[in-house]
Order: structure tokens, then C-alpha cells, then sequence
């Protein structure tokens, strides 16, 4: 029965995402809250994205969400014992569908000052930052002060590394750094779409053999909420889904990794989104050496420009192919943490 729960609720998220485009995007269209394009970007875009709706994230982050809630209530009546041994199961899936949401609502924040001084620039960096620690900050919180007190990283093979107390910096740290990494991954679109319902797939997979089903709840809603979304997104976009609904899936991504209890999985399943993130950081680093090293006002590229799927995108291969590929990379890395995962828990 929970199985089908979940896998109901997940349609329910994907139709409830798809039939908001109806009406949210003509919406967005009269409130003028279009995309703003950095003249620094691909020339194309600032051509042919400028003024696209932004903040469509919206439509799925409600979906997912309601979706969510109602799959927990029907888990309730159905068996799952929330004031007894599935409390846990609650805890950890609630904390985390919150943190999500309040990632969403950061990325609002700064899309809605984007949309109203019409330029790209929201929150400034350092306000992102003590937002987003905020949020992790009261994520942890809430699992320690609950008794879930977990600080042990399981590898493959039985390898434990028990990290006692510095668990909660460093991986925090590491939500901060992926969340972020999310967000870097929708720059052209559909691919943030795609790559993350490659994500919610597998760590459904995974969740399942734990036997985690709110953990298996949240994949499934947000694989359905992300399909639904890319009946617009899908190039041409017709809507954007913005800093408001990245920003939620990132949350969404390392909530699955930390509340199964597989950080090691979570990142190998997040190649894709650390890739991109870790190729904007090689960017940076390589031009900053390269200009002291030459002495030179401008420094040297790696890349024709990042995240790196600009660069792919500047060597002229089309949105779709781009789309395409990194989500069958996301796919090869996700099987690999399937396999990973069967041998470290069915025995």
C-alpha cells in the first residue's frame, strides 16, 4: 500500500504542476515578472530568453508539497504509527520537505527583487549565505533535539567513518555547497528538470530498500513535480523555474542524501550538479593564477564559460543534446549508487 501511495502521490504532483502552468504562467506574463539575462551570458539568450516568466518554480513547489502531506496523512491511516516507531520516519521526512521549502522561499526572495528593480541582481551574496546557514542550522537542530543524532558516513564494503560532532559543519558545508550547486545547474532550459528527476528516481530506489517510505514520498512527489514542470520548461522554455524552484530542489536533493543516512550515495548521484558547481571554482582559480602568472589584466579560461554547460552550449551543442547528455551521465552515476546501495543494505 505504501508504494502506491507514493507512487499516486507522485502524479498527483506531476498533474497539479502541469495544470498550474495553465494559469500561473499567462499570470506571470501580466505582472510583468520576466527573466532579466546578464549581458555577460551566451548573446543568444539575452535575445531569446529575455522577459521569459521567472519564479514558475512556484507551481511545483505547491504541488510537491500538498502532494507530500496528503501521501503522509494516508501513510497514517493506513498503519504508520507517527507517535511510535515510524516517529523517526516523520521527523526526518518533515524536517527535511521544511528546509526545502524554506530554501524555495530564499530563492523567492531574491527572484521577486530581481523581477521588481529589472536586473540580475537579487540578495546580495552575503545575505544568501546567512540565509542558507540559517536554514541548515535549524534543519540539524531539529533531527538533535529530536534524538536523531546520527553522525556516522557509511561506505561500501562496511566502511564506517564515525565524525562525532564536526558531522554537523562539515556537512553542512556540503548541503551549502550542493543547494548552491542546484542552482548553478539551471542555466539552460530544462536541464535542471531532467537531471534532478534522474536524482529523485534513483534515491527512490534507495529509499525504498531502506525501507524509508516518507524519504521515498519526497523523491517520488519531486520526481513528479519536476516532469510536470518540464511540460513548460522543455526548450523553448515557456516559464522559468528561477532561484525559487532550484533553490527548493537543492534542498529537496540533500534532504534525501542526509535523511537516508547515505551522504557517500548522495554524492555520487550528484555528480552532475557538483560537476557544474566544481566547474565554475576551476574557472575562477585557473584565471586568477594565469593573470598573476602573465601578468596580464586578463587571465587564461578552461572553459569557454561556466557553469561548464555554457561551455558545451558555446561549442554549439543545442539545449536538448546538452539536456540529453547530462542527464544519461546523471543516469550511469545514479545506477552506480543503486548497485552501491544494494550491496551495502539487501542482504
Amino acid at each position: 500500500m505504501q508504494i502506491w501511495t507514493s507512487v499516486f502521490a507522485a502524479i498527483a504532483a506531476f498533474v497539479l504542476t502541469w495544470i498550474a502552468g495553465f494559469w500561473f504562467i499567462p499570470l506571470l506574463h501580466r505582472l510583468k515578472y520576466g527573466q532579466t539575462i546578464l549581458d555577460i551570458g551566451p548573446k543568444w539568450h539575452k535575445a531569446k530568453k529575455e522577459g521569459t516568466p521567472t519564479m514558475g518554480g512556484i507551481t511545483f513547489i505547491f504541488a510537491v508539497f500538498v502532494s507530500f502531506i496528503v501521501g503522509m496523512i494516508v501513510f497514517s491511516a493506513t498503519g504508520a504509527d507517527y507517535s511510535g516507531a515510524d516517529k523517526a520516519e516523520l521527523i526526518r521526512s518533515m524536517a527535511g520537505m521544511i528546509m526545502a521549502v524554506m530554501f524555495g522561499f530564499m530563492g523567492f526572495l531574491d527572484d521577486f527583487i530581481k523581477v521588481k528593480k529589472k536586473h540580475n541582481e537579487g540578495l546580495t551574496p552575503l545575505q544568501k549565505i546567512i540565509f542558507q546557514v540559517m536554514i541548515i542550522a535549524a534543519y540539524f537542530a531539529t533531527l538533535y533535539i529530536s534524538g536523531l543524532r546520527r553522525t556516522v558516513i557509511l561506505f561500501p564494503g562496511g566502511l564506517q567513518w564515525d565524525m562525532g560532532l564536526f558531522y554537523y559543519p562539515v556537512m553542512g558545508i556540503g548541503i551549502l555547497y550542493l543547494v548552491n550547486a542546484v542552482n548553478l545547474t539551471d542555466g539552460i532550459d530544462g536541464l535542471c528538470s531532467s537531471v534532478t528527476v534522474i536524482y529523485m528516481a534513483v534515491f527512490a530506489v534507495i529509499s525504498g530498500m531502506l525501507g524509508m517510505f516518507g524519504m521515498r514520498l519526497m523523491a517520488l512527489c519531486a520526481a513528479g513535480g519536476c516532469v510536470g514542470f518540464l511540460m513548460w520548461n522543455f526548450p523553448p522554455a515557456k516559464v522559468f523555474m528561477g532561484d525559487t524552484g532550484s533553490m527548493f530542489l537543492g534542498g529537496i536533493v540533500c534532504a534525501l542524501g542526509v535523511g537516508c543516512g547515505v551522504e557517500f550515495l548522495m554524492v555520487l548521484a550528484a555528480m552532475v550538479y557538483i560537476l557544474e558547481a566544481l566547474s565554475v571554482v576551476i574557472q575562477s582559480t585557473v584565471f586568477k593564477i594565469t593573470k598573476k602568472i602573465y601578468h596580464t589584466k586578463e587571465g587564461k579560461r578552461l572553459f569557454k564559460m561556466t557553469p561548464i554547460h555554457h561551455h558545451f552550449e558555446l561549442s554549439h551543442w543545442s539545449e536538448i543534446k546538452i539536456d540529453a547528455v547530462f542527464s544519461t551521465v546523471a543516469a550511469l552515476f545514479g545506477a552506480f549508487a543503486v548497485v552501491l546501495a544494494y550491496g551495502m543494505f539487501v542482504k
